[in-house]
C-alpha cells in the first residue's frame, strides 16, 4: 500500500525562505555588531588586553555592577513572585491599575527613571529625607545603583511568573491541604516546583538586563571612580576618550560573562523541566503497567 504524506498548510512561506530571513535578520541585528566588537578587541595584544580589562578601576566597576545586578535580581525574584501571586490569586479595587504599573519600567525612558529615583532618594527627597537621619544614604552611593537595578528588573520576574500561576491548578493545593500539609509544606512541595523554572527565567532576565543598564543608574549612582562607577559608564567614558579598543575589550568581557551565565541558567532550567516531566510521567507509567498486568 502506498502511503501518501501531505504537508500541513502554513500561513508563512516555506522553511528555506523563513530560515534565510531569520539568519539575515539575526546577522544584521546581533551577529555582525558582536563580531565587530570582537574584531576591534583583537587589535590589542594579550598584555594590552589584560591591562584594559583588569585595571583596578575596571575591576571595581565589575564588582559593583555584578553585585548590584545580582542583588537586584534576587530582590525581584522574591517580591516579583509576591506581586505576581497577588495579581493572579486575588481580586481587589484598582487591580488593573496596579497591573499596568508593573509594566511602567518597560515604557518609561531610563533617564526619566534615573532622575525620578535620584529626586526621591536624595537627601531632600520624599524618601531620602527620612533615611539620611538614620544614617542610610541612598542617592549617589552604591545603594542607589541597587535601587535603580531593582526598579528596572521587576517586570521581567512578574511577567514571567504570572502566566504560570494563572495556569496552575489550585486543586493540587486543595489536595495537599486535605492530606494534612501545612501552608509552607504546600508551597515548598507543590507550588514552588511548578513555578521555579519560570522564576529562574525571570531572575536570569532581570540579572542580564541589570548588567547592561545605563540610563537609570548614572543619575543616582554618583559615578565616583572606584566607588559608584558601573561598567557601562566606564565603557562610555573610554569611548569619549577615543579608546575604542579599551571600550570593546571591557564590552567583550561583559558579553562573555553574561553569555556564560545565561547558558548556565538555561541549562539548569532545561534539566529541571526534564526532571519534572519524568517525575510526572512515572505515576502514569506505573498505572499503565498495573492495568496491563490486570488485563493479562
Amino acid at each position: 500500500m502506498t502511503m501518501l504524506t501531505f504537508r500541513k498548510p502554513s500561513a508563512l512561506p516555506g522553511f528555506g525562505l523563513t530560515l534565510g530571513i531569520t539568519v539575515a535578520y539575526l546577522s544584521l541585528v546581533v551577529l555582525i555588531p558582536l563580531a565587530s566588537t570582537f574584531l576591534k578587541t583583537a587589535t590589542l595584544d594579550w598584555s594590552q588586553f589584560v591591562r584594559a580589562v583588569a585595571s583596578p578601576r575596571v575591576l571595581a566597576s565589575y564588582r559593583l555592577t555584578f553585585s548590584a545586578a545580582l542583588g537586584g535580581a534576587l530582590i525581584n525574584a522574591v517580591f516579583g513572585f509576591l506581586v505576581a501571586w497577588v495579581l493572579t490569586r486575588y481580586t481587589f479595587p484598582f487591580k488593573r491599575v496596579i497591573d499596568a504599573i508593573v509594566d511602567l519600567p518597560f515604557a518609561l525612558p531610563t533617564s526619566v527613571a534615573g532622575i525620578s529615583l535620584a529626586a526621591v532618594y536624595a537627601g531632600n527627597g520624599w524618601i531620602g529625607q527620612f533615611l539620611e537621619p538614620l544614617g542610610l544614604k541612598v542617592a549617589f552611593t552604591p545603594l542607589g545603583v541597587l535601587v535603580a537595578l531593582t526598579f528596572i528588573g521587576l517586570p521581567f520576574v512578574v511577567r514571567t511568573v504570572q502566566p504560570v500561576l494563572e495556569e496552575f491548578e489550585r486543586e493540587q493545593e486543595e489536595a495537599a491541604a486535605c492530606l494534612g500539609a501545612s501552608r509552607w509544606l504546600t508551597f515548598r512541595r507543590v507550588v514552588l516546583p511548578a513555578v521555579f523554572p519560570a522564576l529562574l527565567t525571570g531572575f536570569a532576565l532581570a540579572f542580564a538586563r541589570a548588567l547592561g543598564e545605563y540610563g537609570s543608574v548614572i543619575f543616582i549612582a554618583g559615578n565616583v571612580p572606584m566607588k559608584s562607577e558601573i561598567t557601562s559608564l566606564l565603557i562610555i567614558t573610554k569611548l569619549e576618550q577615543y579608546d575604542y579598543a579599551g571600550a570593546t575589550s571591557i564590552a567583550v568581557v561583559m558579553l562573555i560573562v553574561s553569555f556564560l551565565m545565561l547558558l548556565f541558567i538555561n541549562t539548569l532550567q532545561w534539566y529541571l523541566q526534564r526532571r519534572t516531566s519524568r517525575s510526572a510521567a512515572a505515576p502514569a507509567r506505573a498505572l499503565a503497567a498495573t492495568q496491563d498486568g490486570g488485563a493479562r
